[in-house]
């Protein structure tokens, strides 16, 4: 039994990323504050240009409230910033680097606009 987990240790040691290909990266910021009512704010910053700040408030129902941001620089110098409010209604990021969906066209604003007047007029399709 203790051969097979030798065996089973040796055959995974070699996959384990070796620590000295990692980039060492130093925090140059980090600030945080909790008043342990559900009310925080934290801050960090690493000297890789990767930031976060979040802000935190008790919500109506229990949960917790956050809005705050993260940012960081791609490989080719370009930087990214996300913006983002988390609540009650999920997690809703702003920012330029996310997808958008393609406009209608216009043959189906048009529909849902006749749509709009049925139900306002009291049309229904069963």
């Amino acid at each position: 039994m203790k051969f097979v987990v030798l065996l089973c240790v040796a055959s995974v040691a070699p996959a384990l990323p070796q620590l000295e290909e990692r980039p060492v990266v130093a925090i140059v910021r980090d600030e945080r504050v909790d008043s342990g009512d559900g009310n925080f704010n934290y801050a960090f910053e690493a000297d890789n240009s990767i930031a976060m700040e979040v802000a935190g408030t008790r919500g109506a129902d229990g949960q917790v409230n956050m809005q705050g941001s993260y940012r960081l620089t791609f490989p080719d110098g370009t930087e990214a910033e996300v913006r983002f409010i988390a609540n009650e209604n999920g997690f809703q990021p702003e920012s330029d680097l996310l997808p958008t969906p393609h406009p209608l066209p216009a043959h189906a604003l048009e529909q849902i606009r006749i749509a709009e007047e049925q139900r306002a007029a009291g049309i229904t399709f069963e």
